[in-house]
């Protein structure tokens, strides 16, 4: 169904500065936002981020991304055909945005309208036997022709089982490293059937390698675009098991295909079944679950729009900020307890967190959760 989107186009100077920011270093997903929440706007905030980080203990000054660094990027990405699209912005994938963590910009490359389609991801082993891959390709296959687009992360197994089954009707392929750094390097070519009639999508930046905990990172955009997961064979410690913890943290639904008690490949499976998840024989299991959600209207997100200049910024006093830091450690906390228990305000706290964050000393979690490295 068609919803009403409430976006904002940013000007040419306004992307140079989001890139910018989220490309500098210890700025993720839900610091950019604190950082554009606090500041009113990203210039605003690159400007605060060597001060931020001197506050915070960092051992150096803080790396942020040069203009001309930035420049670099968005041509380069012009050059390969990829859009670098903000929060907010139309063809930023509705769904997506809701979640927690959305990147502040989205590397799309392909068709990018494909991005509005109802999708459903397809995950599961690498090494996939012959009866996971023959049911995977028959179920993605089915899903696309009830009007679905699968979504998957290029990965051998049974992700390209999934991508390559639905072709004709599309298929959305998420990457663990920058477009121009495919992973694995022979399903180039599959990725390159995918972009014709649908997308790809990243959040690294161009020339960024895959390391192993980029992957984890790559699946909750998997489970976020998608209004149901389906796991398709996954081993008892399994990258697809993450997906599958992240979907439901997200909100989605779960869905697993049983398989032999005898066969590894289906531990996780046959787990999550037993601790909830929807189970899978046919593709009717799926869709019955989802067309009542389809109906339903996504909440949209206001987006951060920039604002004219920074706003008021009042240094917490050193033993306020001694309290707060005192209460951190590698245990998560939730950001109201450090309220309450260093009796101080919110606007005190979120300034300490964020100048520890920027200094590189302070990990964010969901649920508004952090913690100390």
């Amino acid at each position: 169904m068609d919803e009403k989107r409430h976006s904002v186009g940013l000007s040419a100077e306004q992307r140079l500065d989001w890139l910018r920011l989220i490309r500098s270093q210890n700025v993720g997903p839900r610091t950019f936002r604190a950082l554009i929440n606090h500041f009113g706007g990203a210039r605003a905030a690159i400007e605060a981020l060597p001060t931020l980080a001197r506050r915070g203990g960092a051992n150096g000054a803080a790396q942020i991304c040069s203009r001309a660094d930035a420049e670099r990027e968005l041509a380069a990405a012009k050059k390969l055909g990829v859009a670098l699209v903000a929060l907010g912005e139309p063809d930023y994938p509705l769904r997506l945005q809701m979640i927690d963590d959305a990147p502040s910009m989205l590397a799309i490359r392909g068709h990018a309208p494909a991005l509005a389609l109802p999708m459903v991801a397809i995950v599961g082993s690498r090494n996939a036997s012959g009866a996971g891959m023959k049911f995977t390709q028959r179920i993605a296959r089915e899903l696309g022709d009830a009007g679905f687009a699968i979504v998957s992360g290029l990965a051998r197994g049974i992700d390209a089982a999934a991508h390559g089954a639905c072709l004709a009707t599309g298929t959305i392929a998420v990457l663990a490293g920058g477009h121009d750094r495919i992973y694995p390097p022979e399903h180039a070519g599959l990725l390159d059937a995918i972009l014709p009639a649908r997308a790809a999508l990243s959040e690294m930046p161009l020339g960024w390698e895959p390391r192993a905990r980029d992957f984890p990172r790559r699946n909750r955009l998997i489970s976020g675009l998608s209004l149901g997961v389906v796991i398709v064979e996954a081993a008892k410690r399994s990258g697809s098991l993450i997906t599958a913890r992240l979907a439901l943290e997200q909100g989605r639904e779960v869905f697993a295909v049983p398989g032999s008690p005898l066969d590894p490949r289906a531990e996780g499976t046959n787990g999550l079944i037993k601790q909830g998840a929807t189970p899978v024989t046919e593709t009717a299991d799926i869709v019955s679950v989802l067309q009542p959600i389809m109906q339903e209207r996504i909440p949209v997100r206001e987006p951060e729009r920039p604002a004219e200049g920074p706003l008021v910024d009042t240094e917490p006093a050193a033993d306020e900020r001694t309290r707060i830091v005192a209460l951190l450690g590698p245990g998560p906390v939730s950001i109201d307890d450090l309220v309450r228990l260093a009796k101080s305000s919110p606007a005190a706290v979120r300034m300490v967190l964020l100048e520890l964050e920027i200094a590189g000393r302070l990990e964010r979690h969901g649920g508004g959760l952090v913690s100390t490295p």
